[in-house]
């Protein structure tokens, strides 16, 4: 009879932050690339379906890269961070702040790290705002006229919670889970930053290749 040991390694995948629109744009200009690219194949004569390859090649790592790839994994130990070009595993003790301005990033031993899949629209900040003071102030005008307790209740609970952007709201789910975690065993140790080879080199392939076929044109 064999049982399994518990391990204190992490658990990806727990809480995922992707952005929306980032896949969807992402998947449109894949789209595009594959339309254009493989008429150039199909069609094209001479060195032209090379270039149509070679720019597929350094197009695609790129695109995926800056649109679908964006992601932040949290666990109750650490937080994974899936840039364009680089991973960053953060335990949640060596995090010293997640915050947002114009755009979102984490602090952790002394160095800086953006979110590329927490977009920050300021658009969005001053849309929440508006419709915040917008409820402030029906609420102060009208504070539960009905005489239901249960109405005025939930009125209250409603106007304690505040309109925040999507942004300012994953970024305080994120600080909220280092405070919580930040003492755990689990949570302990680095920072450990991987580049991901996997996009950087078929990109810089296809550049080179796309060079030297445009220059022996």
């Amino acid at each position: 009879m064999s049982s399994q040991q518990p391990t204190d390694g992490p658990v990806y995948a727990d809480r995922v932050y992707r952005s929306s629109m980032g896949i969807v744009s992402g998947g449109l200009l894949l789209a595009l690339i594959a339309w254009l690219c493989g008429d150039a194949v199909l069609r094209g004569s001479g060195n032209t379906p090379w270039i149509g390859l070679a720019v597929a090649l350094c197009a695609v790592p790129l695109i995926v890269a800056f649109t679908i790839r964006p992601a932040v994994f949290a666990n109750e130990n650490r937080m994974r961070v899936r840039n364009p070009f680089r991973i960053i595993e953060l335990p949640w003790a060596a995090v010293d702040a997640v915050r947002a301005g114009y755009s979102a990033e984490v602090l952790a031993e002394g160095s800086k790290y953006q979110l590329w899949s927490v977009p920050v629209s300021l658009r969005e900040r001053k849309k929440a705002h508006r419709q915040q003071m917008r409820r402030n102030a029906i609420d102060r005008r009208d504070p539960g006229s009905s005489g239901d307790p249960a109405a005025r209740s939930r009125t209250s609970s409603a106007a304690s919670e505040p309109m925040r952007a999507n942004a300012d709201r994953i970024v305080d789910e994120l600080q909220g889970l280092a405070e919580l975690n930040a003492a755990r065993p689990g949570a302990q140790g680095g920072v450990r930053v991987r580049w991901s080879y996997e996009i950087i080199a078929p990109a810089l392939v296809g550049a080179l290749l796309l060079i030297v076929l445009i220059a022996t044109r």
